[in-house]
């Protein structure tokens, strides 16, 4: 079966029209599979009036439940849904919007200063849509109120929809500007299981009625809740996927990680599963647990799912003495490539830090595309096969470096480092854009970062090699400590040094009130090598 995203959502608005589709907070609006079809049918016709199937319609918000709707109503008008990162200035807010075509933008009123500020910079985007909450006071006379969109016949559409339609989901890696990178909602469907679950073994629906009997039955549609943000690979994709099984979208009323509520929302949502990016949100979430013992129901939580980079051993087994019943996936992909391999944790099974097990379609290559054999020990480069994306919008550079061809097949490789043991293991090193080469040694940055987390006074750490004469780099940190914690560099030195080699040791730490993660919990490495470099005087 080829899916578009869609036709599936239709599917399960037709199926279970009563069951739960949406909801905000522990007790703000919720609605129904059927009143999500009526509004998001009703936005998609809107939409229709001014732009074509294929034109870009970029998604500019908080998580809520409003995010949900206008994604799926740009799939039903055939736009393509863009996502965009809430943090960023103005002139990245023009660059991301200009690089993508967008024709139409839906925005949070909380941002109606910056869209007035770069609305004349934009002649391609035809309306700006603004969310406006009942509380809040007009933002923009020129936007359209999205409530006003969906005045309108709310009926299910009477179109035909191609697999190959696309969505857009723009990365900003480690260095450079963002990147659109294109899937096709066949591929997405497919790569997340394509109704199925390759990790619990079920195989992807054969047929209209086996999707639709797997969407009406009782008890297995998965209420997610995603504690990082919409605009984020790792939540949009967990939401395409609980939403086409039939689930609910349960979204948090605060516009960055507030544990407390998150739990809060959990329990009184009867949320099953919670996706998160490793440690920035699961180091939150557990001493949100520590500090309230008993306070939240957390019975109904049975699975919480993290992408994008590292979650300790140790963070996992701390929440699973609070949520001894859950599954903890750790699941390793990126934006150009889903299911590289998964990691999954209970109270009675762990593995050591960035350990999977090889996905389906799925090899290691060294840079000049030899297939590297399972269990010589031998590094190289992760790829995955199948179902992947078309590569990236207007980059055809770019594309050519990532997604290659080797033996007749095509291939994403992001830049993750690992070897492969015998057994099909993949131990994960990090990106080879942020290994550092020190006095001929190589030194890969989540490692160490890993290992300067597990003191029990850093809250985070980030690792980059700084220009020195006798290393080539310097293996620096830039660290962020728990509130009220003191620690001297000697000291935390000393700590990496009894689990590490010498080679890998900071030569230096810089302490800062933060890292500078994203929102969804990514490092901005050039950011942090900036950081490091004024800290110690050293040139730009």
């Amino acid at each position: 079966m080829q899916w578009n995203l869609a036709d599936l959502f239709d599917l399960v608005a037709e199926t279970v029209p009563e069951r739960l589709a949406v909801a905000h907070g522990p007790s703000g609006v919720a609605r129904s599979w059927r009143e999500l079809g009526t509004r998001s049918n009703a936005l998609a016709r809107h939409l229709q009036r001014l732009h074509a199937p294929g034109d870009k319609l970029a998604v500019y918000s908080y998580n809520r439940p409003e995010f949900v709707e206008s994604l799926i109503g740009a799939l039903k008008a055939r736009l393509v849904p863009v996502n965009v990162n809430y943090r960023y200035r103005e002139d990245e807010l023009v660059y991301l919007f200009d690089n993508s075509d967008a024709t139409a933008v839906v925005y949070e009123a909380a941002f109606a200063d910056s869209v007035a500020k770069i609305r004349d910079r934009l002649p391609r985007v035809r309306e700006w849509i603004e969310l406006r909450d009942a509380s809040a006071a007009i933002g923009n006379a020129f936007a359209t109120p999205y409530e006003e969109t969906l005045r309108g016949d709310g009926s299910r559409l009477d179109q035909g929809r191609s697999p190959d339609d696309m969505v857009f989901l723009y990365t900003g890696g480690t260095t450079g500007m963002p990147k659109g990178v294109m899937w096709t909602q066949a591929a997405i469907f497919e790569a997340l299981g394509g109704g199925g679950s390759p990790v619990l073994g079920e195989k992807p629906s054969a047929s209209v009625d086996e999707q639709r009997a797997r969407i009406a039955r009782d008890g297995t549609a998965m209420r997610l809740l995603p504690a990082c943000p919409l605009m984020h690979g790792t939540g949009q994709f967990t939401a395409y996927n609980a939403l086409g099984g039939g689930g609910a979208i349960v979204t948090c009323d605060s516009q960055r990680l507030d544990p407390v509520l998150l739990w809060e929302t959990a329990a009184a949502r009867g949320t099953a599963a919670i996706a998160i990016v490793g440690d920035a949100f699961a180091k939150p979430m557990l001493r949100a647990l520590e500090e309230n013992p008993g306070r939240f129901d957390l019975a109904p939580v049975k699975l919480i799912v993290s992408s994008g980079v590292l979650w300790s051993p140790a963070v996992k087994q701390a929440l699973l003495r609070h949520i001894p019943h859950a599954l903890l996936m750790d699941s390793f992909g990126s934006s150009e490539a889903m299911g590289f391999g998964t990691e999954l944790t209970t109270k009675d099974a762990t593995v050591s830090l960035g350990r999977f097990k090889l996905g389906p379609d799925c090899q290691v290559f060294t840079p000049d595309g030899r297939e590297v054999a399972p269990g010589s020990g031998e590094a190289g480069f992760i790829a995955r096969s199948g179902p992947i994306p078309l590569g990236y919008y207007k980059d055809e550079k770019k594309t050519a470096e990532t997604f290659r061809t080797y033996a007749g097949r095509r291939w994403s490789i992001p830049g993750d480092f690992c070897t492969v043991d015998a057994d099909g293991t993949l131990n994960l090193h990090g990106r080879g854009s942020v290994c550092i080469n020190t006095g001929g040694e190589k030194v890969y940055s989540e490692e160490v970062e890993e290992t300067l987390k597990l003191h029990p006074a850093v809250r985070d750490a980030v690792v980059v090699g700084v220009p020195d004469e006798k290393w080539g780099e310097a293996v620096t940190a830039l660290v962020e400590l728990e509130s009220g914690c003191t620690l001297g560099e000697d000291e935390l030195r000393s700590f990496v040094r009894e689990k590490l080699a010498g080679y890998k040791v900071p030569k230096r730490l810089v302490f800062a009130p933060s890292v500078g993660r994203s929102p969804s919990g990514k490092v901005d490495y050039k950011g942090a090598k900036a950081q490091v470099k004024q800290a110690l005087g050293l040139p730009a």
